[in-house]
C-alpha cells in the first residue's frame, strides 16, 4: 500500500510512461511538426504502444500540455517569479525578470515553436493559445503592481512594454536568428526593461 503521498508502484510507472511519451513526442513535434506527427510516430518513438498512449492522454493536444507542464517544471517559472516579486529594489526586480524569462526561453522555445504551429491548424489549440497568453498577462499585470510608485510610466503602458520586451519572437530574433548568447539576451532584456519603466 503506498503512503499518502508516495505514488505507488503503478501510479509511478503511469507517470514514467507519461514522461517517456512526452519526451518522444517533444523530439517529433520539433523535427516533423506537430500536424505531421501521428500518434503512430510518437508510439514508434516512444516504444510504448498506441492505444497506452490513447489510454494516458487521449490525443496530441493532452500530449502537448503534459510537454508544457513538463516545460514549465524545468524552467523554474514560479519560483524565479516570486523571487523577482520578493526583490527589494526595482532594478534588481527588474533583472531577475529578465532571468526567469531567458529561463522560460531557454528551457522551452522549442514548445511555443510547437504551440504556435498547433494553433495554426487546430482552432481549439488556438483558443487554447490564447487562454494560456491571457492567463500570461493577468499574472504580469500582478507582478507590475509590486513596482507601485516605481514606475515613469502608467500600469497599462508597463504591461505593453513587459510584454513586448519578453515575446518570443524577440528570442528568436536575438539568439536563434542573431547568434546572440543567452548571458547577453539576459543583460539586453534586463536593460530595456530598466530604461523603458524606471
Amino acid at each position: 500500500m503506498a503512503v499518502k503521498g508516495n505514488p505507488g508502484h503503478r501510479e509511478r510507472q503511469a507517470l514514467a510512461t507519461k514522461a517517456q511519451v512526452a519526451a518522444a513526442a517533444r523530439r517529433l513535434f520539433a523535427e516533423q511538426g506537430y500536424v505531421a506527427t501521428t500518434i503512430t510516430a510518437i508510439s514508434a518513438a516512444a516504444e510504448i504502444p498506441a492505444q497506452t498512449i490513447y489510454s494516458a492522454f487521449g490525443n496530441k493536444a493532452a500530449i502537448l500540455g503534459e510537454i508544457s507542464r513538463t516545460w514549465m517544471r524545468d524552467a523554474e517559472t514560479r519560483r524565479l517569479s516570486d523571487d523577482a516579486l520578493t526583490a527589494e529594489d526595482p532594478i534588481d526586480r527588474l533583472r531577475q525578470t529578465a532571468h526567469w524569462h531567458r529561463r522560460q526561453f531557454e528551457a522551452g522555445y522549442d514548445v511555443i515553436v510547437i504551440y504556435q504551429e498547433a494553433a495554426r491548424a487546430d482552432p481549439a489549440m488556438a483558443e487554447e493559445m490564447r487562454r494560456v497568453w491571457a492567463a500570461r498577462e493577468h499574472e504580469l499585470t500582478k507582478y507590475l503592481a509590486a513596482f507601485e510608485g516605481e514606475l515613469k510610466v502608467t500600469a497599462d503602458r508597463a504591461l505593453d512594454i513587459l510584454l513586448a520586451c519578453t515575446v518570443p519572437e524577440a528570442y528568436r530574433t536575438l539568439v536563434v536568428e542573431r547568434g546572440w548568447s543567452l548571458d547577453e539576451y539576459e543583460v539586453w532584456l534586463g536593460d530595456a526593461l530598466i530604461a523603458q519603466l524606471l
